[in-house]
């Protein structure tokens, strides 16, 4: 029984990212190391999951459900850090990991790595070009899918083994170092399927038109509001307006990471600045399969 990372996330619903958030982090470091917070006990959750660390809960809509569920999974990160040396926290649509070309898994780099400190893998954004990707996700994602865009938004500081406190949405924490590897990725895969966009986007927006207030008067992200969505295919159309990057070297990212590091205001967090970039990529080979 291996005591050196767990794997946590919360999820109502949302089977298509959850089986991919089960199959990495459960092969990778067992189901018996994951924990899952069932948000509304979810029946399918249950199934999907079996073998992990379910902890159901009511699922009544709330409009500060953002501000709650990290409160929630602060504390549950604490406490898991008394018997794990890492913890991996986000949403069930982010996943972890080491490039294949630095060898191992994610379970074997965090094995060598130091304790005490928070790791900030660099977001990456998975995006279905419809134009040239038709095929469907049946099993692995990245294979069917081999185009991302830098996501700043989502190098989120995630890999926590350290007693501090994460702030709303994961962005921030309030360890004032900056650690982010250049073999550590989190791949958000928000828009690596069109139909799943669609069908998740639905989804959320009627939890929002449930709770029957504005994004102005809430704590749930402006991406659930129907208002914020525009229109989907359009979305997808887009990427294939990205210009095109040649290689796969991101070492430029990480260092304007760095440079804008320091104390975001008062609060006694500690960020970057998260601009956006056009750009995209596509995947080297090493890459297939692996989530």
């Amino acid at each position: 029984m291996q005591s050196v990372a767990a794997a946590l996330t919360m999820v109502r619903g949302d089977a298509f990212f959850l089986n991919a958030w089960l199959r990495h982090y459960g092969e990778t470091f067992g189901r018996e190391n994951c924990y899952i917070v069932n948000h509304g006990r979810g029946e399918d959750v249950e199934n999907l999951a079996e073998g992990c660390n379910i902890i159901g809960i009511p699922g009544d809509p709330h409009p500060n459900f953002d501000m709650k569920r990290w409160r929630l999974l602060n504390n549950l990160v604490q406490g898991l850090r008394c018997y794990y040396t890492h913890v991996v926290v986000g949403d069930v649509d982010e996943l972890v990991v080491v490039d294949p070309s630095h060898g191992g898994s994610l379970l074997d780099y965090l094995a060598e790595q130091k304790p005490r400190r928070v790791l900030t893998p660099l977001g990456l954004e998975v995006i279905h070009r419809i134009d040239v990707e038709p095929e469907e996700i049946i099993g692995p994602i990245l294979g069917p899918r081999r185009h991302v865009r830098v996501a700043p938004h989502y190098s989120k500081p995630c890999i926590i083994s350290q007693g501090v406190k994460i702030a709303r949405g994961g962005h921030f924490t309030q360890y004032d170092k900056l650690v982010t590897p250049d073999e550590l990725y989190l791949f958000h895969l928000k828009f690596c399927d069109f139909g799943t966009y669609v069908q998740t986007m639905n989804a959320r927006n009627a939890v929002t038109q449930e709770v029957g207030t504005d994004v102005q008067d809430t704590a749930i992200g402006r991406h659930w509001f129907a208002e914020a969505r525009g229109e989907d295919r359009a979305v997808f159309d887009a990427f294939a307006d990205l210009p095109m990057e040649e290689g796969f070297d991101l070492g430029w990212v990480r260092k304007r990471m760095a440079r804008s590091w320091g104390p975001r205001g008062e609060t006694g967090f500690y960020a970057f600045k998260r601009p956006d970039y056009a750009q995209q990529y596509r995947l080297p080979d090493r890459f297939t399969g692996l989530i």
